[in-house]
């Protein structure tokens, strides 16, 4: 039998192991030792292992937040609120936590420990969570988990729950050594991985001889290709120019610590050659590693939006459609006028994957809403007619990433491009869906997952579907002018492809860049201090900052946790600390003497803090210890900075329904 205990034990050896190729020999070890004691379990300590309750193909959800650990937590071990805050203040999570907990009371009369943990009984409880349909059910798993776990199974089972093991091992140390526990190839292991999204199912597949036969199928997120930041066209053209690095191989020989280096390169290496197999006509080619002349580079604008990966067009599932975000959520049900643009509109081109940006559209001067406004529709789980005239939605499609039953992720962008672009112009009309939804379709549609005849003027259809301007570009001097002119259509920059750039999911390298210029920067001070998690556990290291009325009044307008070096949240903590105002447990409110000097993408309209303003993505620059507090920006100069954004929401709500009323009398 399996022990949960054998996934724990080994947490618990690679949190404390700083060495990449020791862990990977250690995990190694201990998948073939779970293998050959019961091989059908192996996929689920390798899950587990990797933070993972359920494959990513796999839908389900453990509907298991803080609350309700932490109650069953305290349930168990029979300790009080206050410890477990003290805990949670100490480590910045809930499992070493708990840990403590149960230590300090190991002899409970309430836990039941005679009976060992095993994978299977942890599958069975998680199982049950997902279709539990009351709270109290789901809290009955949680804790006769915890009563007949030990300590150290229950620290763990805590981190599985809230999807964060905090061991330093990722899912792709894990593919490493399925493949050699397996003695299969690590690319054919992470191609499975890819085209199933299932860690398990390819430790199991590795084992059985049958990795080649995993087959790509839709509705579970890809990892998306990033871009890394430019602050100048001219850095964007070296980025393009320079010679690549070649990549190294490891001996395998060498046993040293600097291996890991080379081991790192090798697997880049073996992910650039996986990626170039998984698309049609691409076997056997070589790409060469030389630097080329010139530059060839496609250009499009950088938008303020949400990025997005839309899944539809599958003949097994005919009707669905599926929308993830960056970080492979599922946000279908919040965009549901998307889904019923595209659930019939594939058509002969079978399943498809495209990557883009979800934008709120002003249908009527042809312009993208700001995020402020989009905002407004993120994570909610209804969406009525209101907020669908409010803040209309479009894609904005500027990648293609699965066509006609393959992967084309191995396609130079600008043959990937060329694809994108016949796909769009197929589905252009079709993928069309009304700004309000009359009850009679809304029924129909839900019964019959798409929308036909009716009230043609109250069901007329917008389009939904749009594809991004891209142009090639050769030299500093038109991304310059290309930025200018994208700034005016107020977006957020400009992003540069290299023309024969591969996807790579999840990777962020030099193919791809994005030019964003910061807005003038403020000098803040700070008014409260939280307790961070993980690494910056038991130091104040989030920072809510503050600027002056004219009267001399401190009025937050924001919240930064990064930009500062480890050095300095200790020098921060302890002297916040001496100086608090109030203690809240987790945070604190602090005299306000400590001058930041922040960055921020952009300036907010926003209710949450004082100042009537909100900066986001706050970046700390440097602490302006040579600036006394009577010399911090104000909220005037707050609202110049927000008064001078081309891209600044309409002050009015009214005015972007109106837009959108705006529209459906164009259709009329």
């Amino acid at each position: 039998m399996a022990l949960f205990g054998a996934v724990a034990g080994l947490a618990e050896e690679m949190a404390g192991t700083a060495s990449r190729l020791k862990k990977r020999a250690a995990i190694a070890a201990a998948i073939l030792a779970v293998h050959e004691e019961l091989a059908e379990e192996v996929g689920l300590f390798c899950l587990y292992l990797a933070g993972l309750p359920f494959a990513e193909a796999d839908p389900r959800k453990l509907n298991a937040g803080g609350a309700l650990l932490s109650k069953a937590l305290l349930a168990v071990s029979g300790a009080t609120g206050e410890q477990l805050t003290a805990g949670y203040r100490k480590y910045g999570d809930m499992g070493a936590a708990g840990f403590d907990l149960l230590q300090l009371h190991p002899t409970s009369q309430t836990r039941d420990m005679g009976h060992p943990l095993l994978l299977g009984d942890v599958r069975d409880a998680f199982a049950g969570m997902a279709t539990a349909k009351t709270t109290a059910i789901r809290a009955g798993l949680v804790e006769g988990l915890l009563r007949r776990a030990t300590a150290l199974e229950a620290k763990y089972l805590l981190k599985l729950m809230l999807g964060d093991m905090r061991i330093g091992v990722k899912q792709s140390l894990v593919e490493e050594a399925i493949g050699v526990a397996a003695a299969a190839e690590v690319a054919d292991v992470r191609h499975a991985v890819m085209l199933e999204a299932d860690l398990g199912g390819a430790a199991m597949r590795a084992f059985g001889g049958t990795l080649a036969e995993a087959r790509m199928r839709l509705f579970h997120p890809l990892g998306f290709m990033l871009a890394s930041p430019v602050e100048t066209p001219e850095e964007a053209i070296e980025r393009f120019t320079a010679k690549p690095v070649k990549v190294a191989k490891a001996k395998k020989s060498k046993k040293t610590e600097e291996s890991d280096e080379l081991l790192v390169a090798e697997i880049e290496g073996a992910m650039l050659e996986d990626d170039k197999r998984t698309t049609e006509g691409t076997e056997g080619k070589e790409r060469s590693t030389e630097a080329t002349v010139g530059v060839q580079a496609f250009l499009e604008d950088k938008y303020d939006g949400m990025r997005a990966q839309l899944h539809f067009g599958d003949a097994e599932q005919v009707g669905r459609v599926a929308i993830y975000s960056r970080n492979r959520e599922d946000i279908t049900e919040s965009f549901p006028e998307l889904c019923e643009a595209f659930s019939e509109a594939s058509g002969e081109l079978g399943g498809l994957i495209l990557d883009g940006e979800i934008l709120g559209w002003d249908f009527q001067h042809g312009v993208a809403l700001p995020f402020a406004l989009l905002g407004q529709r993120i994570g909610r789980k209804k969406v009525g007619n209101e907020i669908r005239q409010q803040v209309p939605v479009v894609f904005m499609a500027f990648d293609l990433m699965f066509e006609r039953g393959k992967l084309t992720l191995g396609l130079p962008l600008r043959e990937r491009r060329r694809r994108l672009e016949e796909v769009v112009g197929a589905l252009a009309e079709k993928a069309v869906s009304p700004l309000v939804l009359t009850e009679h379709a809304a029924r129909r549609h839900e019964a019959q997952a798409r929308m036909f005849g009716g009230d043609e003027e109250a069901e007329a259809g917008v389009a939904r579907l749009m594809l991004s301007p891209s142009k090639l570009v050769e030299s500093a001097e038109e991304i310059d002018r290309a930025y200018a002119d994208a700034r005016a259509r107020a977006n957020e920059g400009v992003m540069i492809k290299a023309a024969d750039s591969v996807y790579l999911p999840g990777r962020r390298g030099l193919a791809w860049v994005k030019l964003k210029r910061e807005l003038a920067t403020l000098d803040v001070v700070v008014t409260g201090a939280e307790f961070g998690q993980g690494r910056k556990a038991g130091t104040l290291s989030d920072y809510t900052f503050a600027v002056q009325t004219d009267a001399g009044e401190l009025l937050n307008v924001g919240k930064a946790y990064s930009g500062v070096t480890d050095a300095e949240i200790l020098e921060l903590t302890e002297f916040f600390k001496a100086h608090t105002l109030e203690d809240h447990g987790h945070s604190r409110t602090v005299e306000p003497l400590v001058i930041f000097e922040v960055a921020f993408n952009n300036v907010m309209r926003s209710d949450r803090h004082a100042s009537g303003f909100a900066l986001r993505f706050p970046r700390i620059l440097r602490i302006r210890t040579d600036k006394p507090l009577g010399e911090i920006d104000t909220v005037a100069r707050v609202e110049e900075i927000y008064q001078s954004q081309v891209d600044k929401p309409k002050d009015s709500a009214k005015a972007v329904k109106g837009s959108g009323q705006a529209v459906m009398g164009q259709l009329r």
